[in-house]
């Protein structure tokens, strides 16, 4: 079948392959959080250090998401509504 050196050297291969993809997904995603936590400065800088209220719009649609949790969790229990 194979001999030995080359099943070390598909071996070795797989293993940096992954090494390299496992770096560069973690670069990856410590990117994304020094990006997110520059927008999150970014905001506390535009609103004084205080997040801003919520909108009217985003009341509603917050009021509407757990109307429709309420009914979904009532469905699950077998409660009719």
């Amino acid at each position: 079948m194979y001999d030995l050196p080359s099943i070390f050297a598909m071996s070795g291969a797989g293993l940096a392959g992954l090494a390299i993809a496992t770096y560069a997904a973690l670069r990856g995603w410590r990117g994304w959080l020094e990006l997110k936590r520059l927008e999150i400065e970014r905001s506390r800088d535009e609103f004084g250090g205080e997040a801003p209220a919520p909108s009217t719009g985003s009341r509603i649609e917050i009021a509407d998401l757990k109307e429709r949790v309420r009914k979904l969790e009532a469905i699950a229990a077998g409660i009719e509504i």
